[in-house]
């Protein structure tokens, strides 16, 4: 593997803890200031929104989420995460407008494309500039937030949308866009992009709204230099960059994270829950009720946890936790075509399917996308991102359209495929995936390069 050369960084920065310098020290300890805090929340906004869209449809909107997933990276990286944000927030905002005023079925899929191209666009674009914006001691639970506001966002639409019609939930749907789309007039670029493109003054600016202006912001600002700079002389940027060996690594990593959980379940199980549920004999009211609850609660276990045990306990614990959920779904399943059991068939199914969520969004519902953001330097970051989004919304896709048929050609052998796929994944996280927890993100990337 071609050697990356990386001066700023020595080897005894880069032990097994994540001990370093004394410029990693100070890091650790970085002040949590109003300018990450409102950052992070105008963030926050679009991830919200976009569990507001997922309650609505899933159809020509996914299609979307596949094209815009492909573009999010290489606009973050030419326009600036920012930009690249409130170009989103425009599609977005344009697609439910569509929708709420449609005369006609062509404007409510304009509508329902539009929304999906935004939230695709701004998925990667907005996990990065979390990731180059935050301190690396909050890092991962600020970055862990996302699949929390999705949730709360899914289980606000399903609590309302029965009370109001589909325009005015449409309209609703357009106002954490709009608060996305002024926040980003008050909140820094990237330092870290800007550093990539030239911009020093504007990288040391942000910096300093970020650190906060009594702050020693030097070494970290010469980090990040060094970094870029390093980055540059030895890949250029670009898509055809990033298949070189020394970024195999990264990519099997980056590509295996989000397809692993996909085909070990994903979208299908989350599509079709109420299938699932009435197949069982169990009512669909009450398991979604359940599974919405359970998801926010270990959403927020998540949170609390990922940067205090650090990224591979948590991946594992969740990947071995949906290989239990499919094994007892599968096996509700299996007891229900030999007609026995009856009343434990709808216990296991249901407790199958708690488990599966609960574990699932305990990791596996973001934290494969924080270490894609944390993993690849700046120069290939943008190309990777856009690989690694499309491959997990084309894997989606997949999924939930074959969901249907596989279930109706075999429910038990279904799950037991399911099974199998993330008991591999389990095996996968171990051999392969790093831990990130306590590293800036160019101790990270000099690591695992």
């Amino acid at each position: 593997m071609e050697e990356v050369t990386t001066p700023f960084l020595d080897k005894e920065k880069l032990d097994n803890n994540g001990q370093g310098s004394s410029y990693n020290q100070d890091c650790s300890s970085s002040p949590f200031t109003f300018a990450v805090r409102l950052t992070t929340f105008v963030l926050y906004c679009g991830s919200y929104a976009a569990g507001n869209s997922y309650s609505v449809f899933v159809s020509i909107f996914i299609i979307g989420t596949i094209c815009g997933s492909v573009w999010s990276g290489k606009t973050g990286d030419v326009l600036g995460r920012r930009c690249a944000l409130g170009v989103a927030d425009m599609f977005c905002i344009t697609g439910w407008l569509a929708i709420a005023f449609a005369k006609g079925a062509l404007w409510l899929d304009v509508g329902r494309f539009l929304v999906g191209f935004g939230i695709g666009l701004c998925s990667y674009a907005g996990t990065i500039f979390l990731a180059e914006i935050t301190p690396k001691n909050v890092r991962g639970a600020l970055m862990s937030v996302t699949p929390l506001t999705i949730s709360c966002g899914m289980a606000l639409f399903f609590v309302i949308g029965p009370l109001v019609n589909w325009r005015t939930l449409a309209l609703i749907g357009v106002v954490p866009y709009l608060i996305q789309l002024l926040g980003l007039v008050f909140i820094p670029e990237s330092p870290r992009w800007l550093m990539k493109v030239g911009q020093d003054e504007e990288c040391e600016n942000a910096l300093r709204r970020l650190r906060g202006e009594k702050a020693d912001i030097s070494e970290e600002k010469a980090d990040i230099k060094d970094h870029a700079e390093c980055s540059n002389r030895n890949s250029e940027d670009g898509i055809r960059s990033l298949f070189q060996r020394k970024y195999a690594r990264c990519l099997v990593i980056g590509i295996g994270l989000v397809m692993l959980p996909q085909f070990g379940g994903g979208s299908g199980i989350s599509y079709y829950t109420s299938t699932i549920f009435r197949s069982a004999g169990l009512s669909s009211r009450f398991g979604s009720a359940a599974v919405g609850t359970t998801q926010v609660l270990t959403s927020i276990l998540g949170v609390l946890f990922i940067d205090k045990f650090g990224r591979r306990p948590l991946l594992l614990i969740s990947a071995a936790g949906t290989f239990l959920g499919c094994l007892l779904i599968g096996q509700s399943f299996f007891l229900q075509g030999l007609n026995i059991g009856k009343e434990l068939c709808p216990v296991l199914a249901l407790a199958g399917v708690l488990m599966y969520f609960g574990f699932y969004s305990l990791g596996l519902a973001g934290i494969p996308l924080i270490i894609s953001s944390e993993i690849f330097p700046i120069n290939v970051k943008g190309s990777a991102g856009s690989i690694i989004n499309g491959i997990s919304c084309t894997c989606s896709w997949v999924i939930s359209y074959t969901f249907n048929f596989m279930f109706q050609w075999n429910s038990a052998g279904t799950f037991l495929i399911f099974a199998a796929i993330s008991g591999a994944n389990v095996l996968f996280i171990w051999k392969m995936v790093p831990e990130t927890k306590g590293r800036s993100l160019e101790e990270i990337q000099a690591y695992v390069n």
